[in-house]
């Protein structure tokens, strides 16, 4: 089951009100991407930890306040989730070619979009018409948000009680061929593999050499980043899937993609076919951009991405 609000959205939802917003906010991401080739995958998964929170409505971009322990604190987010700034530049010259118009949650949706494209992956028609959120969540992004370190079972329910299913589990995993992960998110593959005190039988020996020296047994290593996809870092294609074939998966969650009947032999079709890969991703992105969005007189507009109006 395909969540249905996607008809309350419009392709040409700002062609009269804000006609230059697509040419500002490609503006932005580029110029962003430009200062730090890394800002890619971090403006991709910061749409995707919004629209996993409740529906993209720009929770996930709020402050906290006095009365609102928002998501940017959430264990998911805290310390990782990067781009505030760059949507906050974004928006405020959205702001002043559309006052009051465009909401945070399109603004963000458009740039994930663009990120992908302007890292040499597949474009796809972005629907608008969302409305920004009146409230965050701590709690419920530390709840609906899917963990590396969870098994793919549990992944995979996050995902169907949303109303995506498995292929959009398979097809999202591939964002992961852009960005880093902390090596706190995979170190217990590299020492102490299910309390074995040894590595992940599963990992490429030359990978776990490498990894293992990225992120030394000792706590002060934590912090240090290896990237998601170390045969093309920073350029969006399916070398992701060609890195599971080869026992080359950094994350355990990634990994277990190719042992599951269900998902094996959509990552071999994926790591064969780029195109079916690049047509299966821009769909699925689509999507998730339709989870529980707020139109019509829900929300608001958001003048300042990190506060309610």
């Amino acid at each position: 089951m395909k969540p249905l609000v996607s008809c309350q959205l419009d392709y040409k939802f700002y062609d009269d009100t804000c006609p230059s917003l697509t040419k500002i906010v490609r503006s932005g991401v580029w110029s962003a991407i430009d200062n730090e080739t890394r800002m890619a995958a971090s403006l991709l998964r910061l749409h995707f930890h919004d629209c996993f929170v409740n529906g993209c409505d720009a929770s996930v971009l709020l402050d906290d306040t006095s009365t609102t322990k928002g998501e940017k604190n959430a264990l998911p987010n805290r310390n990782s989730a990067r781009g505030f700034e760059v949507i906050d530049n974004i928006k405020a010259n959205v702001e002043k070619a559309c006052p009051s118009t465009v909401s945070c949650a399109d603004i963000l949706t458009l740039a994930a979009r663009d990120a992908v494209f302007l890292a040499g992956g597949p474009f796809w028609q972005v629907p608008l018409g969302r409305r920004d959120s009146l409230t965050a969540s701590e709690n419920a992004a530390n709840q609906q948000l899917p963990s590396p370190i969870e098994p793919l079972e549990n992944i995979i329910g996050k995902f169907t009680s949303k109303g995506l299913d498995i292929q959009d589990v398979v097809v999202l995993s591939g964002g992961h061929t852009i960005g880093f992960a902390q090596c706190s998110t995979f170190k217990t593959r590299l020492f102490n593999f299910s309390s074995t005190s040894q590595p992940d039988p599963a990992l490429d020996a030359s990978f776990l050499e490498s990894l293992q020296s990225i992120c030394p047994n000792q706590v002060d290593s934590d912090t240090n980043l290896a990237p998601l996809d170390s045969a093309t870092t920073y350029r969006f294609d399916n070398a992701y899937y060609t890195n599971l074939l080869n026992n080359s998966g950094l994350l355990q969650s990634d990994q277990a993609l190719t042992g599951d009947n269900r998902t094996a032999s959509m990552v071999l079709n994926y790591s064969k076919y780029p195109y079916l890969f690049n047509k299966d991703f821009g769909a699925s992105m689509v999507n998730m951009a339709n989870l529980g969005v707020l139109t019509g007189k829900d929300g608001e507009i958001r003048k300042n991405c990190r506060v309610v109006n």
